[in-house]
């Protein structure tokens, strides 16, 4: 600073206008990663460059501070305006900037542009990812909460109004959830996951996220990186955590590089001419499926306005690679969940895991792979197919999803129907290499809320919450479930779904957060979710106990008993669809052993010594032993 405010007067206006200059020019070039950082295991890097006839010019790297960063090689693209840069900072010690200087012919050139490599933001070993003694929260941000009115219109954007339609934008964004986080942990969230925050310049229809149009960039109408990035630490200083919601199958079709792709193959097919997938993901392992259906279900696009991304090219893969990499080391991530995970090619897939991995041994990924059939989840986790070579850590339980809501839902019956389901579906987690790592839930984003499904019980809902907070897995709640979201009578497309929350907009009659203009149900629902994950957050037993599970038994098959156990403690949970029922505690003595001291959870009981029968009301129950 000292020499800078010393230097004569002409000096330092010549540095002012030769920075003026750069900033000009490097307004011309979009390079992507916008940064790196120094001390990463893999040291490789590989810069993409856009820019007007950028691909004929050559590159060389001007270290003014010695960081040590070497140019491997540069590559031309099929377009003319893209240019592919690789790096090596395997040397590299300290932060600071490059400048790379582009030179071609043409009045054009020379081009300029300064490239930070920073620090670290975190140690890698620091980022822990969710796990079993979490509980997921599941956000649509933009029906979440409106917290910012002042970006609800962005005039120059293809969407720039708001709307109350289901396929509209209602105005959600960051700093609505920032605004609900202490609500949120107070609920007994551990984790949020955001629908993505990612730009989605589309025309209509894109609130939802999954329509990315750029791949570095937060959505105005959401905020901007410096919000994103404040969400993160606001969580991390409640000691809670962020998945982030990525989507590498697919973009929109108004991504910035759709009008002039870096190669011919970047999306399969072409927006004129292109086919749509046929969603078979079984054509992976299928012995008889013929290689035209499981070239259409890799290479189909999942909807007319999302092109279907290559991962086969090289380029490509890096750069979704290295995208991932960035969006975690930026916010200190700690998870990340992947959208139509069995959709991208399986090679990239274990690539882009295990590159994830090596870099943050303690993250966690899981894969939506919508399947009822665990045959079909399984594949994907990490150690079940030694020839995939996955890292992926964790996987979507649709099949306990759908066996918990038949469960529910479906009359007793001794073979196929009723709590049996449940039971006999839990038997399949042999096919998995870690089940304690499944994601479990009720509904999601894409599904019917729990409450309208379950025909607007709330003794069923509760029996549902109870099922995910006692069971082997990860937890994950829908928002809105704790006070009753229900679009009954109203529809079943994913903009009615995606409700807005109570309380989260101007106008609003009831408020969650407030606790405020809510039914009765609703209040009461509110509080047992509340009393249900604190009880659980508190519960170690619960997180990495062994399981243990009886047949269901009665006339009707109404109720399922469960226990949670280690040597020191047993936690039982009973499910009971019918009326009250006398359970004779001796038929469980093989998991009990002695444990003579209980109470009964959530309630704050003293303890007291077990008898030999329990009463048990319909609905969920929880008892604790020791």
């Amino acid at each position: 600073m000292r020499t800078f405010f010393n230097m004569p007067v002409g000096i330092l206006t010549f540095l002012c206008i030769s920075f003026s200059l750069n900033s000009l020019q490097a307004q011309e070039l979009r390079v992507e990663p916008p940064n790196w950082w120094y001390g990463m295991q893999e040291t490789k890097l590989q810069l993409l460059v856009q820019g007007d006839n950028i691909g004929s010019s050559s590159v060389e790297i001007i270290d003014h501070q010695k960081l040590g960063v070497q140019l491997v090689e540069q590559h031309q693209a099929d377009s003319p305006n893209y240019l592919f840069i690789d790096l090596d900072l395997s040397k590299v010690k300290k932060a600071g900037a490059i400048e790379l200087r582009f030179n071609g012919k043409g009045a054009q050139f020379p081009k300029s542009v300064d490239y930070v490599i920073s620090d670290r933001n975190q140690d890698p070993a620091s980022l822990i990812g969710f796990n079993s003694s979490d509980l997921v929260y599941l956000i649509t941000p933009d029906r979440f909460s409106n917290g910012d009115t002042s970006n609800d219109i962005i005039p120059e954007m293809r969407e720039n109004k708001i709307g109350s339609e289901e396929g509209e934008r209602h105005g959600g964004d960051i700093q609505g959830i920032i605004n609900h986080l202490d609500y949120l942990k107070d609920l007994g969230v551990t984790t949020i996951w955001p629908n993505p925050l990612l730009e989605n310049d589309m025309p209509k229809y894109s609130y939802h996220g999954y329509a990315i149009t750029d791949y570095y960039k937060v959505d105005r109408r959401f905020g901007d990186l410096k919000l994103y990035r404040q969400l993160a630490d606001e969580l991390r200083a409640r000691d809670m955590k962020l998945i982030f919601d990525g989507i590498v199958n697919h973009c929109g079709l108004y991504h910035w590089w759709m009008s002039d792709l870096p190669f011919e193959d970047w999306v399969h097919y072409s927006a004129e001419k292109h086919e749509g997938t046929n969603h078979k993901r079984s054509t992976h392992w299928d012995p008889y499926a013929s290689k035209l259906d499981h070239e259409v279900m890799q290479k189909g696009w999942f909807v007319g306005t999302m092109p279907d991304l290559n991962q086969r090219n090289p380029y490509f893969a890096n750069y979704l690679i290295q995208n991932s990499i960035w969006w975690i080391e930026t916010l200190g991530l700690s998870g990340i969940r992947q959208d139509t995970y069995p959709y991208p090619y399986p090679e990239f897939l274990s690539a882009w895991t295990c590159r994830i991995m090596d870099e943050y041994p303690n993250f966690n990924i899981v894969g939506e792979e919508w399947s009822y059939n665990p045959l079909l989840v399984s594949y994907w986790q990490a150690g079940k197919v030694e020839d995939l070579g996955s890292c992926l850590g964790s996987v979507m339980d649709f099949p306990n999803q759908q066996n918990l809501l038949n469960a529910l839902t479906e009359e007793g019956d001794y073979w196929n129907s009723s709590f049996v389901k449940l039971y006999e579906g839990l038997a399949n987690d042999f096919v998995y290499s870690d089940p304690q790592k499944l994601m479990i839930f009720m509904d999601n984003h894409d599904m019917d809320r729990v409450y309208t499904y379950l025909g607007q019980s709330s003794v069923h809902v509760k029996m549902a919450l109870t099922y995910i907070a006692t069971m082997r897995g990860i937890p994950q709640m829908f928002y809105g479930t704790e006070v009753l979201a229900d679009h009954t009578g109203l529809g079943h497309q994913h903009g009615v779904i995606r409700y807005n929350f109570p309380g989260g907009f101007p106008g609003d009659k009831s408020s969650a957060k407030e606790n405020k203009g809510l039914t009765a149900d609703q209040a009461d629902m509110l509080q047992y979710t509340k009393s249900l994950f604190n009880w659980r957050k508190n519960n170690p037993i619960i997180h990495t106990g062994k399981l243990m599970h009886f047949a269901p038994k009665g006339n009707t098959l109404d109720y399922y008993v469960y226990f949670r156990y280690t040597a020191e403690k047993k936690i039982m949970v009973v499910l009971n669809k019918g009326e009250a029922i006398t359970l004779d505690l001796s038929a469980y003595k093989e998991v009990l052993n002695g444990h003579r001291a209980y109470r009964k959870a959530l309630n704050d009981e003293d303890w007291s010594i077990a008898p030999s029968s329990i009463t048990i009301p319909k609905g969920a129950s929880i008892f604790e032993f020791k």
